[in-house]
């Protein structure tokens, strides 16, 4: 991991208003598909690794960007990088999965890759991101799972 910030100054949005809970949502008896607001909310506060600012903050992850099928069990993400060549996009994937898979029933296949022409390794990125072999390896090396597990604990 490079020891030097890449993106020095990035632009920082504003966040969303948080989802309002309503009796139905409360209600375990109503049976409540998932949608993409769901999903958004699940990821929306993991930490940028370089920033202290949330990936929402950034706009690497958008509602927009998220499709969602309930009864196909599919939830795909796509994630903008902040600049181009940005060395911590597959971090960033990566914390997004492993998200999505401690935070969702076993039951969804969770798809996570850059938004198309956002970022110069787009291809190669998407691949590790996509080969479970790799995620599993990566998330057996210590150090990078410390630094998953930071990206998406809350702040206090």
């Amino acid at each position: 991991m490079p020891t030097e910030i890449e993106n020095l100054n990035p632009s920082v949005y504003g966040k969303i208003k948080e989802r309002e809970k309503t009796a139905n949502d409360e209600d375990e008896t109503i049976v409540d598909p998932f949608d993409k607001r769901e999903i958004f909310d699940l990821i929306r506060n993991i930490n940028d690794p370089e920033h202290p600012l949330t990936l929402e903050e950034l706009h690497v992850v958008q509602e927009e960007l998220i499709t969602i099928s309930d009864k196909q069990n599919n939830v795909h993400v796509n994630f903008t990088p902040t600049i181009p060549h940005c060395s911590m996009a597959t971090l960033i994937g990566l914390s997004i999965r492993v998200k999505l898979l401690r935070s969702l029933p076993p039951r969804f296949k969770v798809s996570v890759e850059i938004t198309p022409g956002t970022h110069a390794s787009e291809l190669a990125v998407n691949k590790q991101l996509a080969d479970k072999e790799r995620v599993a390896a990566a998330l057996e090396n210590k150090h990078l799972a410390e630094v998953i597990n930071q990206c998406i604990s809350s702040r206090s």
